[in-house]
């Protein structure tokens, strides 16, 4: 009888912690108004777009842009940081509804997630010391070159390599968990030059006590798009995000985010 008990009591330990986990589903859309909460996984290090301040807080342009999107929906936003060489995976398990975070909208990524529309341009650029004399992709002949792991920065060097992976030592990059620590190996000349996305690369310089030690140096990579990273079957949550962003945009809430960390529209 007690074994009997026992085992009663295991199934229904069990039973109580499935109930509580977060159940697979194709539209996430019920779930999310139900419980008033959506889940963006991110880099929050990523600055300007999503990162920590010295205090803690989360800050950025997208934090921003996601909170004013989902208050027209009466929904909170859970920011959960990631590995964000695993965006995709977490993403298809369902440990987060979105990506969020400079999301580049690419081909290859195509294949893995859906995109709400975009909003944003962006560009990839070399960010080297003003002392190093680099000016031009062709000048980093022979010097290592850094680059975030996962990035669309990345991406680009392998899609296209002879716009300047062909001229780095070894043809091949450094790679970087956090765009923090290559900024750390650059100054340190561990690294001569960071390829990176052109908003957090402006922002970081204009932050440094002497910016004009740095230069960004154009590469001819394709003009990017950010965009929303969703699961495929997630259209009806693509459809509220799409609704929201063209509000924002008519409202001029777009503007002024865009005003607040870029300093232009």
């Amino acid at each position: 009888m007690r074994r009997k008990w026992l085992w009663l009591l295991s199934l229904l330990a069990m039973l109580a912690l499935t109930g509580c986990a977060r159940q697979s589903e194709a539209n996430s859309w019920p779930r999310i108004e139900r419980s008033h909460t959506v889940v963006v996984g991110l880099d929050d290090s990523f600055v300007p777009m999503g990162f920590r301040q010295k205090n803690g807080q989360l800050a950025g342009y997208d934090i921003d842009l996601a909170k004013a999107v989902f208050k027209r929906y009466d929904v909170k936003v859970d920011f959960q940081t990631i590995e964000w060489s695993m965006k995709e995976t977490e993403l298809k398990n369902q440990t987060i509804d979105l990506i969020w975070n400079g999301y580049t909208e690419t081909a290859a990524r195509k294949q893995k997630v859906a995109f709400s529309d975009p909003y944003l341009t962006n560009h990839q650029v070399l960010v080297t010391k003003t002392k190093a004399g680099i000016t031009s992709a062709q000048q980093m002949q022979g010097k290592t070159l850094g680059v975030q792991t996962g990035s669309s920065g990345a991406d680009d060097l392998d899609q296209s390599p002879k716009v300047l992976k062909q001229y780095i030592a070894h043809q091949t990059p450094i790679l970087y968990d956090t765009f923090n620590n290559a900024l750390i190996d650059l100054d340190a000349n561990r690294i001569q030059g960071l390829l990176m996305d052109e908003v957090y690369a402006r922002y970081y310089v204009a932050h440094e006590p002497d910016p004009k030690a740095y230069r960004l140096v154009t590469v001819d990579f394709p003009a990017e798009t950010f965009a929303v990273g969703l699961r495929k079957s997630d259209t009806v949550l693509r459809q509220k995000i799409n609704q929201a962003l063209a509000a924002l945009q008519k409202n001029g809430t777009t503007a002024r985010l865009q005003k607040k960390w870029f300093g232009q529209n």
